[in-house]
């Protein structure tokens, strides 16, 4: 992985386990620190065209991050 946005990441200095939270857990914390991280836009875009499965990738969930890969996918179409 190690691009050159995530060494700017923040969420590269805070706790790795907030970003992959257990399953019913939240996001809230990971996804607060997305949105004051200046990478974010480049960490979303990877996290949808590398297909990530898990984790908070750009201030979206799982779940978000899912349907934006199918929309893409359906755009590709």
């Amino acid at each position: 992985m190690n691009s050159s946005w995530e060494n700017e990441a923040l969420c590269a200095q805070t706790d790795p386990e907030a970003h992959y939270p257990e399953p019913g857990g939240t996001s809230r914390d990971a996804k607060r620190t997305c949105l004051a991280c200046e990478v974010r836009p480049e960490c979303l875009e990877y996290a949808i065209s590398t297909e990530q499965r898990f984790g908070v990738w750009g201030g979206v969930s799982q779940q978000e991050l899912r349907r934006l890969v199918q929309a893409r996918h359906g755009e590709a179409a």
